[in-house]
């Protein structure tokens, strides 16, 4: 499978890559750990989705400067810039797209002192593919953006 990583944008993006019609949606996965990034990553273009990785929250960051996307999907406990970390510079932005926060620790206390971070779900560590595709799925339908 190709998904596209933001430290190669050379690569082959989803179903595009794939000779599929896209799904409207574009999705940013942002973990640190290498498999879990790639095999998830896979397995949402298998889906139909177009997805972009990055390893961490300053290449996650980045791409979400860099192109639109309509979820992301983020590890919290990573080196240096942590998801929790990422989710509040880009509502500080007032970057609308919707977020799933999967880790296995979710700081529950600080999201429910902080409403204005505005997560979507949260996807406890470690998590099914069908759980992962199922909310993927229910926040673009919610949204009006899977077709």
């Amino acid at each position: 499978m190709n998904h596209r990583s933001v430290s190669q944008p050379e690569a082959p993006v989803g179903a595009l890559a794939q000779g599929r019609t896209p799904l409207l949606a574009r999705i940013l996965l942002v973990d640190d750990d290498r498999d879990l990034r790639s095999f998830n990553a896979d397995l949402l273009v298998q889906s139909g989705y177009d997805v972009d990785t990055a390893e961490d929250g300053v290449s996650g960051w980045r791409a979400l400067n860099d192109r639109h996307y309509d979820i992301l999907i983020t590890d919290n406990t990573m080196p240096g810039v942590t998801g929790l970390e990422l989710i509040k510079k880009l509502r500080s932005e007032d970057m609308t797209l919707a977020v799933i926060l999967a880790s296995g620790t979710a700081p529950t206390e600080e999201l429910v002192e902080n409403p204005w971070l505005h997560i979507d779900a949260v996807l406890p560590k470690p998590y099914t593919i069908t759980e992962l595709v199922r909310i993927v799925e229910e926040i673009l339908h919610k949204s009006g953006t899977a077709r």
